[in-house]
C-alpha cells in the first residue's frame, strides 16, 4: 500500500473544523449531527424544516464553494451503473436506519459523547472498510 497524499496539518485543520461544525450546531440548534438523519428528517418530518435543508445545500455548495478559492481540480467518475448506484444507496439507506445511524452520526457525534453503541459501530465501520478494500484488491 502507498500513501500518495499524506496530508497531516491539513486533516488535523479539517478534523478542528468538522468539530466545531458539531458543537455549533448543538449549541444553535440542540441537535446532534448525522447525515442521514438530517436528510430523513427533511423528508419525512416538518420540524426543524428550514435547518435540515440548510444544512444539506452546505453539504453541495460546499464543493463548488472550495473549487472557486482554490486551483485544486474536483474529479468525479461514475464506474458502475446507475441502478447499481441506486441500490447501494437503498442499501446503505435501510442499513443506517438499522445502525440507528451514519458514518458521520455515530463517528463524530456519538464518539464525541463517549456513545458505547457509536463506539462499536464505528469500529464495526472500520473493520468492514478495511476488509472490504484488502478483498477488492485480493479479487
Amino acid at each position: 500500500m502507498n500513501i500518495v497524499n499524506f496530508t497531516p496539518i491539513t486533516a488535523f485543520a479539517g478534523g478542528l473544523i468538522i468539530g466545531l461544525a458539531v458543537i455549533l450546531f448543538f449549541v444553535l440548534n440542540g441537535r446532534l449531527i448525522g447525515i442521514s438523519g438530517i436528510a430523513s428528517n427533511f423528508l419525512t418530518t416538518k420540524k426543524n424544516r428550514i435547518d435540515n435543508f440548510l444544512f444539506l445545500v452546505g453539504l453541495i455548495i460546499g464543493p463548488i464553494v472550495y473549487k472557486l478559492f482554490t486551483q485544486d481540480e474536483i474529479n468525479i467518475s461514475i464506474s458502475n451503473s446507475f441502478l447499481l448506484l441506486a441500490v447501494a444507496g437503498l442499501l446503505v439507506g435501510v442499513g443506517t436506519r438499522i445502525g440507528g445511524g451514519c458514518t458521520s452520526g455515530h463517528g463524530i457525534s456519538g464518539i464525541g459523547r463517549f456513545s458505547l453503541r457509536s463506539i462499536i459501530a464505528t469500529v464495526t465501520f472500520m473493520i468492514v472498510g478495511i476488509l472490504t478494500v484488502l478483498i477488492k484488491n485480493i479479487i
